[in-house]
């Protein structure tokens, strides 16, 4: 049921004030409130009905080349190219600095007559109007100027005290201005107000100019689809992080996020994110671009994959792969807003989220998720077993091949209590031969005790055997240390332990992990 206000203020109009009226017809108050009400009640009216009708597009303009659409919605969208002849050597060798270079904040008091903008309003703005025509002074509703092209011509400070932020419209050559809420422009300039729905179109034409048709890696796995070719609409999809994709079209997004990059996959499937470049004009502080809308910023969206930011395909490969730590290694971690560096034990089961190689240098710094807790890990690798020679300081740790392991490993059948015992390498009872090996590697020796019961032997760094026994199952049925007796005549060290069938082998001396429980 749709709501009409007249319908229920015109009666009680009546109903309060046409007594009066009626009584003294000269009282001019009392009609000037009449005149009041009906006004606000008809303004009212037409504020209601204008939410419920749908928009209708603009017409056709110059600005129509930046309103670009992922393919699929109807009418089906002609892309225009824009082709980045005699810039690739530029963006290589830019790449590591892309965004600082390319892509420099300018807040209002830096802005230089002839910057271009683009009405683009959000909803809010449908009912509280932007801009004035500079000829009347009336003001311009923000629906007519959707989409139109906006040229920045200066300030002005009226006789008044207030200031007037001038534009000149490309699509109708007509001037007009936006009045700042308050102050001088001095005060207004340095802060991220700017003026509201616009969104910068440099931002949009420098994109244009280095991105169509590069070859990128997506960096969240959140993206939309349009689907509404004369309307805003789109849908939220999801795709693989780490996907390579290749820049079709750039047009303009919104206020907060100007540059509308689509991209499309191998599969052909098309999807695209709004963007912030410069921030120039977007209205948000930068701690606004954080969480839910780290995305939203061009490198929380893209990572590039030419020029010096390249990933080689044979590295790339172990994207999304399962890995295992195959020695104990240190790693970085974020923990309470802090970066921390981590013991993390052997046997740790990682998926590899993204390979962002390091500038000027052979290592790559991989960003790990836990298999277990989901928590994000980082470290920094060298994928080729000959740079370990040719890296100063460089040591088996760095090593990807000798830190990794593919796939879960051996853990991915035990238990959680026997997981977490091999990586902090202690021995329980119930663990097979092959995770006592994996706990605490090769025995210095094997031996069938005087109670016919099997045994390892392991010395330890602090002096203590480790006798590990097994039962016919060929479980561990005790672990525990046993004190070593020196042998006076001989002055060796000996045990309590009688030998027979003993298999002596290398090995066995433990000079790092925790103690074992008896």
């Amino acid at each position: 049921m749709s709501f009409t206000p007249l319908k229920f203020a015109f009666p009680i109009f009546l109903y309060i004030f046409a007594p009066k009226l009626l009584i003294n017809s000269e009282n001019d108050i009392m009609m000037k409130r009449t005149i009041i009400l009906l006004g606000l009640t008809s303004a009212f009216c037409l504020i209601v009905k204008g939410q419920d009708q749908p928009q209708k597009p603009a017409s056709p303009t110059a600005s129509s080349s930046y309103i670009v659409k992922t393919k699929g919605v109807k009418p089906v969208v002609k892309m225009t190219k824009v082709t980045a002849d005699g810039q690739k050597k530029e963006e290589e060798a830019e790449a590591t600095d892309f965004m600082g270079k390319n892509f420099r904040y300018k807040s209002m008091c830096d802005w230089t007559e002839g910057m271009r903008f683009m009405v683009v309003p959000e909803k809010y703005d449908m009912l509280v109007n932007t801009f004035c025509d500079a000829t009347t002074g009336k003001e311009v509703s923000s629906t007519h100027l959707r989409h139109k092209i906006m040229v920045y011509k200066g300030h002005e400070d009226k006789t008044n005290g207030r200031v007037h932020v001038k534009f000149t419209c490309e699509d109708d050559n007509k001037n007009y201005y936006y009045e700042l809420p308050n102050g001088t422009f001095e005060n207004y300039c340095f802060g991220k107000l700017g003026v509201p729905t616009l969104a910068y179109l440099g931002d949009v034409d420098t994109a244009r100019k280095l991105l169509m048709n590069q070859v990128m890696l997506t960096r969240t796995e959140f993206f939309r689809e349009d689907t509404e070719w004369d309307g805003d609409g789109f849908k939220e999809v999801r795709y693989p992080k780490n996907k390579v994709v290749t820049v079709k079209a750039i047009g303009v997004g919104t206020r907060s996020f100007p540059v509308k990059i689509i991209v499309e996959d191998d599969e052909g499937n098309q999807f695209y994110q709004n963007v912030a470049m410069s921030k120039i004009n977007s209205g948000m502080r930068d701690d606004e671009f954080s969480v839910d809308n780290e995305k939203f910023l061009f490198q929380g969206s893209f990572e590039f994959t030419g020029g010096e930011m390249a990933v080689a395909n044979d590295i790339k490969s172990y994207l999304n792969q399962t890995v295992h730590t195959t020695v104990s290694t240190s790693m970085s971690s974020k923990g309470s807003g802090k970066v921390r560096d981590i013991k993390v034990p052997r046997f740790t089961g990682f998926i590899i989220d993204e390979i962002n190689p390091i500038k000027d240098s052979p290592y790559y710094t991989l960003t790990l998720r836990e298999t277990e807790t989901r928590r994000i890990y980082y470290k920094d690798v060298l994928f080729k077993e000959e740079d370990l020679m040719n890296v100063r300081d460089a040591t088996q740790d760095d090593y990807f091949g000798h830190i990794f392991g593919m796939g879960e490993g051996a853990l991915r059948n035990t238990s959680l209590e026997t997981r977490t015992a091999i990586r902090e390498g202690r021995v329980i009872p119930g663990m097979s031969e092959d995770e006592v090996m994996m706990a605490v590697g090769e025995p210095f020796q094997k031996q069938t005790n005087s109670e016919g019961v099997r045994e390892w032997l392991y010395t330890r760094s602090n002096g203590v055997l480790l006798v590990v026994q097994f039962n016919a199952k060929g479980k561990v049925s005790k672990a525990g240390g046993r004190a070593v007796k020196t042998n006076a005549s001989s002055g060796k060290k000996t045990s309590k332990t009688s030998k027979k069938d003993s298999d002596t082998r290398p090995g066995g001396t433990m000079k790092t992990g925790t103690p074992l429980e008896d």
